[in-house]
């Protein structure tokens, strides 16, 4: 039996501002630029109480919290945390599969104690280490494993045993599968689905229907099935880092703002290639609320943060929808990148998919 933990630091980046700060302890916290087209990389809870958020440009964050703190952004400090972090987690095992400088899943199923207590020494020892804490998910398998981390937040773990998968699914808001973002919520309200339940009613050709070749992988996740591997760091011939908003990115400088963590934790992961690999290009993925996709490549380039905002601001012009997942990479000499992809559309089967 498979034993998958999915670790999640609370509030990274504004935890390591707070914790260097002590005076800041307590006081609505967010990382990032007041300017007037800066946006916010993150914030802490208590600023969240006011309706802040990530990707929120600044100046809306202090209308809602004319008291936040906004501190400017320190990606090198991040990425030692991040590195300390994952120092710990090997302790455990060696099948860790980053997802970000702040999250990674864990797969435990070879030790011998129970995985709940995993995850609470882990927790328990970077706390002690790093004075951060963590949220944890233990569950049979990454999907549930990344739903249970948010049960419990901040702080906090939840397990998912096999025997209780189904009837925790069964009442499980479909906006808590990973990759659902707004817009797909609407569209399965349309459709009478609000709950994951609901959402097994649907045969997989109308799920097909609403979000193409994505339905397929849909049918599976509403009933808690999902058979990915913890894949861990390997030798590729590529590199990328991406993610998926919980809110939909709606403007370009929001997509900006989250452009730099990705391009930060992105070259951090490349300096372990410095001296073996060559990049011969960079590109930028976009993926659209309306799950319309593009990736735009610029071969011969190399990783710099002004070429990525070219590539980002050519591919956010290509869909007038907004973003719910933005990536960023390199190609290394053995598949090198000459020319730009076309946006792709969704599986059509002939039934309007994709369109509104």
């Amino acid at each position: 039996m498979r034993t998958i933990i999915h670790l999640d630091m609370d509030c990274f980046y504004a935890a390591i501002e707070v914790r260097d700060a002590p005076e800041l302890r307590g006081q609505p916290v967010a990382v990032g630029g007041a300017g007037p087209r800066s946006v916010l990389t993150t914030c802490n809870y208590e600023a969240r109480r006011f309706g802040v958020r990530s990707a929120m440009p600044g100046l809306m964050a202090l209308r809602k919290c004319p008291h936040l703190i906004i501190v400017p952004v320190h990606f090198d400090k991040y990425r030692r945390e991040s590195q300390r972090v994952r120092a710990l987690m090997q302790a455990f095992t060696e099948l860790i599969e980053p997802l970000s400088l702040d999250e990674a899943y864990l797969d435990v199923s070879a030790r011998p104690e129970p995985g709940v207590e995993i995850a609470r020494e882990l927790r328990r020892r970077i706390y002690r280490t790093t004075g951060l804490t963590a949220s944890a998910g233990i569950a049979p398998n990454k999907l549930l494993a990344k739903v249970a981390s948010d049960w419990k937040k901040p702080n906090g773990q939840f397990e998912i045993r096999p025997g209780d998968v189904a009837a925790f699914m069964r009442d499980l808001p479909v906006r808590r599968i990973w990759g659902i973002g707004r817009v797909a919520a609407e569209r399965l309200e349309r459709e009478g689905v609000r709950t994951c339940g609901e959402m097994q009613a649907l045969p997989v050709w109308r799920l097909q229907e609403l979000f193409g070749s994505w339905g397929t992988e849909l049918f599976h996740l509403c009933r808690g099935e999902d058979t990915r591997a913890v894949e861990p760091h390997r030798e590729r011939k590529s590199l990328s880092t991406e993610t998926t908003f919980r809110e939909d990115l709606r403007t370009l400088d929001e997509c900006r703002a989250a452009l730099e963590p990705l391009f930060a934790e992105m070259v951090a992961d490349l300096r372990k290639y410095a001296e073996v690999k060559r990049v011969t290009g960079v590109m930028v993925k976009i993926k659209f609320a309306d799950f319309t996709h593009t990736t735009v490549a610029r071969g011969g380039a190399q990783p710099e943060l002004r070429v990525y905002r070219e590539l980002l601001e050519k591919g956010f012009g290509r869909s007038g929808q907004p973003v719910r997942l933005l990536g960023v990479g390199v190609k290394f000499a053995e598949e090198a990148a000459e020319e730009e992809t076309q946006l792709e559309l969704p599986l059509d089967l002939g039934r309007g998919v994709g369109h509104r």
